[in-house]
């Protein structure tokens, strides 16, 4: 039995890190995935409705992509590259940023306040396309952790540039926005 149970311990030890790790490769496209609970927030005049997202038409402009848990905390650990990203004034005309806000990963009982949040958010940043995935479609078409914040750099072809899960350090705050204007030049 104990042969058994340490023989269990050791391959999660081994496999787990790889059953945990995301799906996303460099210099190739996103796995394919549709959002249609609720989807894109269209801003229309004051009012926001949803439509359906499809990560195949993220083509046509240099994208930082953020996907992050519906909680605060999460959100925040990218907080500083939000910040860099307005601070660069990139072109609209080339670059665009695509939020994605996993709302099955939120605190219970706080589901109408990361929608009404994101609903806000779309209205001050009204050029940012933003995705609100109420059933963890993303999450789980490229293996995201759980209560986590992703950051992806995509090229104007839609291929994947840049990834890391997790808190940016400021040097990588600053290789994602170097990257970003090397991509719209």
């Amino acid at each position: 039995m104990k042969k058994i149970t340490l023989a269990l311990t050791l391959a999660t030890m081994l496999f787990a890190p790889h059953v945990l790790a995301h799906n996303i490769q460099l210099n190739t496209y996103l796995p394919a995935v549709n959002v249609a609970t609720d989807g894109e927030l269209v801003l229309q005049g004051e009012k926001i409705s949803y439509q359906p997202w499809y990560s195949k038409n993220l083509a046509g402009k240099v994208r930082i992509l953020h996907h992050f848990a519906g909680r605060s905390s999460v959100k925040e650990k990218n907080e500083p590259l939000m910040e860099a990203i307005k601070a660069a004034q990139l072109n609209a005309e080339k670059y665009q940023t695509t939020t994605i806000i996993n709302a099955d990963d939120a605190v219970f009982g706080t589901g109408s306040f990361v929608k009404s949040s994101a609903e806000k958010g779309k209205k001050t940043n009204t050029r940012s396309q933003v995705i609100l995935d109420q059933q963890s479609a993303v999450k789980n078409a490229w293996n995201l952790k759980e209560k986590e914040s992703l950051i992806i750099v995509l090229d104007k072809n839609a291929q994947v540039k840049f990834i890391h899960e997790g808190a940016l350090s400021a040097q990588q705050v600053q290789d994602v926005i170097n990257l970003v204007t090397e991509l719209t030049k």
